[in-house]
């Protein structure tokens, strides 16, 4: 994770939005103003919603070099900058770039197919029925949990941290920390684990056990593989993910913040 500064005269901008009502007509407000671009073509994407727009946006445009500018016009804005239709193009130009990369995801099911997706949250593993999840955690090639019976787990990256994982009693990260959470959720035996951080780095190895009886599912933000037998999660580096922010209202100081909410 990284954080600098853009500056572009002139970048070429493109409007996305919600399906919400609020999300639209702040779209069609900004393209009368501003000129629009193809998103295909542009240096800055402007999406305007809430955070579930924001990581569908990053998520489509993985791999191109485009930037993501967004306003919250939507439920939950933590990824979001404050909407305003007013100085657009000096907000973007004084906004500070943040570098995030996801979490990749490695899925074996149980009749052996291979599937992969990415996290920008987290990965979370879930029980698929009444039953608890019965689970082995190596990290690094060493076993650090032999059985934890639980109704699930969830790796978090520091951006994610403040979603899920903050739900399941989770440790909020600095964006600039390098480590992940890992979090149990409704942890049954051993009833006082409470989780761990990781070096970011590390390869994370969970092993669904007894999964006829305890069937289990792997999500990668919003994408479910279920009748897992095992995942492998690392962090993969070789992707950019690129949020700008406006100075006084960054990703890292809300991190901050919301560590001393009460």
């Amino acid at each position: 994770m990284s954080f600098g500064k853009y500056e572009m005269a002139n970048p070429k901008i493109a409007f996305l939005a919600s399906s919400g009502k609020q999300a639209i007509t702040a779209k069609n407000a900004l393209e009368k103003i501003y000129h629009n671009t193809s998103v295909n073509d542009a240096d800055v994407i402007i999406v305007l919603g809430g955070d579930g727009i924001m990581l569908d946006t990053l998520r489509q445009y993985i791999n191109r070099p485009v930037k993501v500018f967004g306003m919250n016009r939507g439920t939950i804005g933590f990824l979001m900058n404050e909407f305003s239709k007013d100085d657009l193009l000096d907000r973007i130009n004084s906004a500070t770039l943040v570098t995030l990369h996801p979490l990749r995801m490695k899925v074996e099911k149980n009749n052996g197919d291979i599937e992969e997706a990415l996290a920008i949250n987290e990965v979370s593993l879930l029980r698929q029925t009444s039953q608890t999840a019965k689970i082995k955690i190596t990290i690094d090639d060493t076993v650090r949990m032999k059985e934890l019976l639980c109704d699930g787990i969830l790796v978090s990256t520091p951006a994610g941290s403040t979603a899920y994982n903050l739900s399941a009693h989770g440790p909020i990260i600095p964006l600039g920390a390098g480590i992940l959470a890992m979090t149990p959720i409704s942890a049954f035996r051993p009833r006082r684990w409470r989780g761990a951080l990781l070096e970011h780095g590390a390869t994370i190895k969970i092993e669904a056990l007894d999964t006829k009886k305890r069937p289990v599912s792997a999500s990668a933000d919003a994408t479910e593989v279920r009748d897992i037998k095992s995942v492998i999660i690392n962090e993969d580096r070789t992707i950019d993910l690129n949020i700008l922010y406006d100075p006084d209202h960054n990703l890292d100081e809300r991190v901050l913040k919301e560590q001393f909410s009460p």
